[in-house]
């Protein structure tokens, strides 16, 4: 594997560093915290909103895409390297759900009235999306999942209930699975939708945190009319969408990058701030602590080189078992740095919105959030049965 990037390359990194180097002044003081802060606050979802316009404009938001979709066919690479800027920038702009998730299973999976219609708006930033995958009953084993879509002429008329949507309350249009065969188990017999966030029959209801955040809700379909003409790929396969959705997401890099930004301003209040008379960085513990962080953080980074690298040499199917262990990985050491940081912070990690809290507080939210990670797109426990099954050709059952 060769961890050279090319001149051009190199040269369209800085380009993407002045460009979030710039805009993220501007960003308000709660951006960075958490997902919440973003489509929680009304300032922090404009800012974002706002700064999703000028990526769309540069075509930095559908680089890997082909031109006829509003993409400029840039390599997995200039993506990846837009994607660790990005990520140590905590820069704003992207939509997680239309641009990492459903983009790239519109451009594998849905026909070419689908991709015209759908993939130039996300690509010029005008609609922003959400995910309706997960049930009360049906989490990380989505195949249980009990929302029915039933044909009506032209339409399917959808009943059930989603859950832990996340952005909803913000989001134009959202991607759905649903059963369309009641017949089949599990994964058969499920259908994907895309589906507009004003029809009829929806109702969105906000699900908050323990400290009033909002980023999580309850959406109710009630008799839902969607459209045939919206169901991508076959009826009854919505299964292979749906996996297609979760391989693109997790090569993990912008999460790994995004801890770098953390260790290095770690390492800063370390060495500004005294405790019993001495710096936090001439503490051997607090020393041994922070160079094991940043190994794992090396070794996370050059893990989602791996996967991008097989991603180009052997495709998704080849990089999907790799792009499992990445996740496991990266939410896994995301874990282990926060209870570490705030080890070495002290009870000031706990302190936050006041003059005392270091970092702006960060890590108490970051400490609440950090244990979710390792659940949200699959349990760590689903990802090494992937690894398991797909990587190394174990059976699923003995």
């Amino acid at each position: 594997m060769d961890f050279q990037f090319t001149l051009e390359e190199e040269a369209l990194r800085k380009q993407f560093n002045d460009f979030f180097g710039e805009e993220m002044k501007n960003a308000p003081p709660e951006w960075g915290t958490s997902m919440e802060a973003i489509f929680g606050l009304d300032a922090c979802w404009e800012f974002h909103k706002k700064l999703a316009k000028k990526l769309a404009a540069k075509g930095w938001l559908s680089l890997p895409w082909p031109k006829e979709y509003g993409g400029r066919d840039a390599s997995l690479v200039e993506q990846f390297i837009f994607s660790d800027v990005m990520g140590y920038n905590r820069g704003a702009g992207v939509d997680h759900w239309g641009i990492t998730l459903l983009a790239p299973t519109l451009l594998v999976s849905a026909n070419e009235q689908q991709k015209s219609e759908h993939l130039p708006p996300i690509a010029r930033a005008e609609l922003f999306w959400t995910q309706l995958w997960s049930e009360p009953g049906a989490g990380s084993d989505l195949a249980s999942l009990t929302t029915r879509a039933v044909k009506d002429g032209d339409d399917y008329i959808v009943n059930g209930q989603k859950i832990w949507s996340s952005g909803a309350h913000r989001a134009d249009w959202g991607f759905l699975l649903a059963r369309t065969n009641p017949e089949e188990k599990r994964s058969r017999g499920l259908s994907f939708f895309l589906i507009d966030m004003k029809t009829r029959g929806i109702t969105i209801r906000p699900i908050l945190g323990i400290d009033s955040s909002h980023l999580f809700n309850e959406v109710f379909l009630d008799d839902v009319r969607i459209p045939a003409r919206n169901m991508v790929g076959e009826e009854n396969q919505g299964w292979i969408a749906s996996q297609m959705t979760s391989n693109f997401e997790r090569s993990m890099i912008a999460l790994f990058s995004y801890l770098k930004r953390e260790l290095e301003e770690l390492i800063e209040f370390c060495q500004e701030t005294k405790r019993q008379d001495k710096l936090l960085s001439e503490n051997p513990l607090v020393r041994h602590g922070l160079a094991q962080m940043a190994i794992e953080i090396d070794v996370g980074r050059a893990f989602s080189y791996f996967v991008l690298w097989n991603q180009i040499k052997g495709g998704l199917v080849m990089a999907a078992p790799l792009a499992a262990s990445a996740k496991v990985l990266a939410t896994e050491t995301v874990q282990r740095f926060t209870f570490s940081a705030c080890q070495i912070m002290g009870l000031y990690a706990q302190v936050k919105e006041s003059r005392w809290a270091p970092l702006k507080g960060r890590f108490e939210k970051e400490y609440q959030q950090c244990l979710g990670l390792s659940m949200a797109g699959g349990t760590s426990e689903i990802m090494r049965n992937l690894v398991c099954a797909m990587g190394l050709g174990l059976p699923r059952s003995w």
